[in-house]
């Protein structure tokens, strides 16, 4: 087995690829655009149900990679409870820049399309203002609210679901709290509980299609011509390799075989995997059918570096397993199917498959 892995790790040099990454994206991918509505509520000193303050809101964002982003965001609100009234239709307004971080593309990596479940906690800084007149002699006593600008701060979390086959629609749920951080305008910075008010709005939002013909990142190739010419000649050297020196290439890979094996690299077909991913594409199973039926073969699954060892290892053992059902579907005798996680630097998202 030792042996046939070394002849392995020399011909995988041709599908070997580094870690996924996305296509570059042009100026204007991946924005969006969104509306949302709620109710506020000063955080402390009064009942909260009593004193609920409606708004509504525009954001527009873009994701500069799968993990992060900035949005712009502004909302209106419609009350200023518990503080006298400011008698206009809109009594205050919140403009934020914010910096928006997909924790499961962070964490579990992008595969190619967003989770139907994710969740982004938003954070930033923005500028708020409160309407009403300082003038008018029938609303004096609202004058120590009206007409302020204040220094204002966002912390939040979207619970965000994202909708269609494309997942161009995306609904969210976000509970924030908000800050006046210089209170009515004239005083000094600080996170205070006292000029705080609590956020529940729900959205929704439409990304628009990219360059790359869907609605978010795409996974990168990662190839370019040259590299592929230049597997290309490894492949066509280690050919002749084994062309000089049979005998350094005589493998006994099951050991009832009666006589030893050549291992050669006619005889192995390679099998690629989307990063994270054990299911059979069309391509492999078109790989796959070039194996004919009653032919021995042997099977073996590998992993790229990315994540830990057990994880790998479950993943490689999956690779194998179900390219050696789809073997045995067609006819092929699958004498071994073994997972082997990550094998070297050179290991890439494999099943190998020894024709015998």
């Amino acid at each position: 087995m030792k042996k046939l892995f070394t002849m392995m790790a020399a011909a995988m040099v041709a599908v070997s690829a580094s870690a996924q990454t996305v296509t570059e994206s042009k100026t204007f991918d991946n924005f969006y655009v969104g509306i949302n509505g709620g109710a506020a509520v000063k955080t402390t000193g009064h009942a909260w149900m009593k004193n609920l303050d409606p708004n509504a809101g525009l954001r527009i964002g873009r994701w500069f990679t799968p993990v992060f982003g900035l949005a712009a965001e502004s909302n209106v609100y419609f009350s200023n409870k518990p503080a006298p009234g400011l008698h206009t239709i809109a009594r205050a307004m919140n403009t934020s820049l914010l910096a928006t971080v997909n924790l499961n593309n962070w964490f579990g990596g992008y595969k190619g399309a967003p989770r139907s479940f994710e969740v982004i906690p938003v954070y930033g800084f923005g500028w708020g203002h409160t309407f009403g007149s300082t003038t008018d002699q029938a609303m004096l006593h609202n004058a120590t609210y009206a007409k302020k600008n204040m220094l204002t701060s966002k912390a939040g979390i979207d619970f965000a679901f994202n909708l269609g086959e494309s997942k161009a629609w995306q609904v969210y749920v976000e509970p924030a709290m908000l800050w006046t951080l210089n209170g009515l305008g004239n005083e000094g910075l600080q996170y205070n509980i006292n000029r705080s008010a609590f956020q529940l709005n729900a959205g929704i939002v439409y990304k628009f299609k990219n360059s790359n013909g869907t609605h978010n990142f795409k996974i990168a190739d990662g190839r370019d011509q040259s590299e592929i010419d230049a597997l290309n000649k490894q492949i066509n050297d280690l050919r002749n390799e084994l062309a000089k020196k049979p005998k350094e290439v005589v493998k006994t890979v099951v050991k009832e075989a009666p006589a030893p094996q050549t291992v050669k690299v006619e005889n192995l077909v390679f099998v690629t995997f989307a990063q994270g991913k054990a299911d059979l594409t069309k391509a492999a199973k078109k790989a796959l059918d070039a194996v004919a039926a009653g032919q021995h073969v042997e099977v073996v699954g590998t992993a790229s570096p990315e994540g830990s060892k057990e994880i790998n290892q479950k993943l490689s053992q999956m690779r194998a397993d179900n390219v050696a059902q789809y073997l045995k579907s067609k006819g092929v005798i699958v004498d071994e199917a073994n997972g082997k996680g990550v094998q070297g630097t050179t290991s890439n998202r494999l099943a190998v498959v020894y024709v015998k």
